[in-house]
């Protein structure tokens, strides 16, 4: 197939503190499939919780959970590695994710 020789491009998103998971995870979506982004993967930090959310998306397909406690010390932020072929238009889908924190 012609996808072979596709080339991907990666950026990292970072922002801060999201509202709610569930809320979160269903406005990714929209933004995955705008943009074609083929995989998402990272963590956030949600408001008032003590530990950290990992999230990843294949497709729009997005998994939630936390993972672990944040650790002393350790900056809470969310960071996600957006995944997709070249192109990316990585001003307009930061915006967006930055939106999507909520």
């Amino acid at each position: 197939h012609d996808h072979d020789h596709d080339e991907f491009e990666s950026f990292v998103f970072e922002g801060g503190a999201i509202g709610d998971a569930k809320a979160f995870a269903a406005r990714l979506k929209p933004v995955i499939e705008k943009h074609d982004i083929l995989r998402l993967k990272g963590f956030a930090d949600v408001g008032g919780k003590a530990m950290r959310l990992q999230v990843q998306a294949v497709g729009n397909r997005v998994d939630s959970h936390f993972d672990r406690e944040w650790q002393a010390g350790e900056a809470r932020r969310t960071r996600l590695v957006v995944i997709g072929l070249e192109g990316l238009d990585q001003q307009a889908i930061s915006a967006e994710l930055a939106a999507a924190l909520g």
